[in-house]
């Protein structure tokens, strides 16, 4: 270990150990759900509604990650089923939880009548901030790394000294591919921060594809620098194969309901309340 690499143990109570991971994961997703309140708020869905998403989104969303992982590694999982639970051990997996967080959504605006579209349109950019923040758990960790690089490359973006000397993995420098992503995140959050109150811009359902389509397309060429990446045979990785599928089927999604006059406006908010005031 070379001076000035990060502990990732925040601070230890008895035999309990807090780690920083978990301290900017939470960080991130008050932010997320402060952000996405304030938003539904102005667009005629409750609070309360939110909450609940949320308080049944993130246990699903923790398993699915989990799931999506061990499916990808199954030869090891398969010989050691008892760590399958041991996520304590390292090993979940982004898109999973995304998409496992996705179907809580769908299932629950179906089944309380609320407008799918619009609900995700207003937790994307929320979702993408909690990403962004996310990502630095990684980077305390030191892990979701990408290939050797050298120190004059890394020192040529003129990083701290911390972010540098973090980089430093298993004897050699390496692509800090946690910040590329968390970066591209931050952009996009403020891009869509920006522009999703500007009217006859979106229809309901196009801020949260164009979240979609943002992050694939970052995903796709940065999964490619990474080391860890979850491989189908030897050659396919799966998070690339994923980006490239999410990237095209909502582009074309987005075209469709583009061209559809009875889609409402994202501004439009939830005009079932709009309509019974």
């Amino acid at each position: 270990m070379i001076l000035g690499v990060l502990n990732p143990i925040a601070w230890q109570l008895g035999g309990i150990e807090i780690h920083w991971y978990g301290i900017i994961i939470a960080c991130g997703v008050l932010l997320a759900t402060y952000l996405a309140i304030n938003e539904a708020q102005k667009r005629n869905i409750s609070e309360d509604t939110i909450l609940d998403l949320i308080l049944w989104a993130m246990p699903f969303a923790l398993i699915g990650a989990r799931l999506y992982y061990a499916i990808f590694q199954w030869p090891y999982y398969a010989a050691h089923p008892d760590q399958i639970i041991q996520i304590w051990h390292g090993g979940i997996a982004i898109y999973g939880g995304l998409i496992a967080a996705a179907l809580v959504f769908i299932i629950y605006c179906h089944y309380h009548h609320l407008p799918i579209w619009l609900i995700l349109d207003i937790a994307a950019p929320a979702v993408m901030i909690a990403q962004a923040i996310g990502r630095w758990g990684n980077f305390m960790n030191q892990e979701a790394y990408g290939t050797i690089t050298s120190l004059a490359y890394l020192q040529s973006f003129h990083l701290p000294h911390f972010i540098i000397a973090q980089m430093f993995i298993n004897g050699a420098y390496r692509q800090p591919t946690f910040l590329y992503e968390s970066l591209w995140n931050v952009l996009g959050f403020i891009l869509l921060m920006t522009v999703r109150h500007n009217k006859h811009w979106f229809k309901q359902g196009e801020v949260f594809l164009s979240y979609v389509m943002w992050y694939s397309f970052e995903r796709f060429f940065v999964e490619g620098m990474r080391t860890d990446s979850l491989m189908i045979g030897n050659f396919l990785r799966v998070s690339q194969i994923l980006s490239l599928i999410f990237f095209v089927s909502s582009l074309v999604i987005l075209i469709i309901r583009r061209r559809n006059p009875h889609i409402p406006w994202y501004l439009d908010g939830n005009q079932q309340v709009a309509r019974s005031n």
